[in-house]
């Protein structure tokens, strides 16, 4: 069950890999100047994840003019991440969860997905620039997308 909205989310430095090399990502920079989406997904190389990314990718430009951050979450390690995004032109940072440890502080484990291992599920998330969860949700399945429409009316 994901964090409940209204409570403090839980910093988190995960890493990013960038042309420039492995960076960190750390929620917190992010308090007092932004908002920030996490989208919590299972893994990349995977047709919704794809759809998913490549989808808000395309709509980035709308958050953009919010002055919020959007940042996806898988488990992948972060040149994976880094080629799939290149592959499929995801212009959305991608950090690696590839330990679990900010998965499950959210509250968003999937466990044993398609036999193979425990992933992060299906999750979006609004944190306001206070730091507060102003919206949560997990999707019932893997393979059903968030409800971007409630994302960004939780940030108007």
């Amino acid at each position: 069950m994901p964090i409940a909205v209204g409570t403090q989310a839980p910093d988190f430095t995960l890493k990013t890999k960038t042309a420039d090399g492995l960076k960190d990502f750390k929620l917190s920079d992010n308090f007092g100047h932004r908002p920030t989406v996490l989208l919590f997904f299972p893994l990349v190389y995977t047709g919704v994840c794809t759809q998913e990314m490549c989808d808000v990718t395309s709509g980035l430009g709308e958050y953009e003019k919010l002055g919020v951050s959007v940042v996806g979450i898988s488990i992948d390690n972060p040149f994976a991440q880094e080629a799939w995004a290149k592959a499929n032109k995801i212009g959305v940072t991608l950090v690696s969860d590839l330990n679990k440890e900010t998965t499950n502080a959210y509250g968003v484990l999937f466990p044993m997905l398609a036999g193979i291992g425990d992933t992060s599920a299906r999750a979006a998330f609004v944190v306001g620039q206070d730091g507060v969860v102003k919206y949560a949700e997990q999707t019932a399945t893997p393979t059903d997308l968030p409800n971007f429409a409630a994302v960004k009316a939780a940030l108007a």
